[in-house]
């Protein structure tokens, strides 16, 4: 299964998709990177030292130039603007919305194209979500790690 196809069923599920927003919205976490690293466990995908390395860099990169921005778009476009039609401004919403999906599934593909085949050593969940919430520079609560793999796997 490649990695978007995983992701997109996955976000499917509330309680993924509530897990992954509290991991970002509360935690500092990157949300589609807690999908790439739940991919390659659910795949038995390994992830060594440089290959966690490299995807953090590329989804801080990634996060910090393009996702970032359009989430923070999308979210201004929450709120009613003086002067602004609604309509226009829902619209637009929409189109940000798209952007930033669009950006993600960039983030993911290259993620995908960073990771090993199946087989080698087979990574304990809760560990491995750990040690990427710390690679990614901010701690992670146990709990909120716990909730995501319940949901997931």
């Amino acid at each position: 299964m490649t990695l978007w196809d995983y992701a997109l069923g996955a976000w499917r599920r509330p309680a993924v998709e509530a897990a992954c927003l509290d991991l970002q919205t509360l935690h500092g976490q990157c949300a589609p990177l807690f999908l790439w690293r739940l991919w390659t466990l659910a795949e038995g995908r390994p992830v060594d030292d440089s290959t966690l390395k490299a995807a953090v860099a590329a989804a801080r990169t990634w996060e910090s130039a393009v996702i970032g921005p359009l989430r923070s778009a999308r979210r201004a476009l929450k709120e009613t603007s003086p002067g602004i039609p609604d309509e226009a401004r829902i619209a637009l919403r929409d189109q940000v919305r798209a952007a930033e999906l669009a950006a993600e599934r960039i983030l993911l593909d290259a993620l995908d194209a960073l990771t090993r085949a199946p087989g080698g050593h087979q990574a304990e969940p809760l560990p491995a979500l750990t040690k990427l919430a710390a690679a990614w520079g901010a701690p992670a609560p146990a709990d909120a790690l716990k909730r995501l793999l319940a949901a997931a796997l």
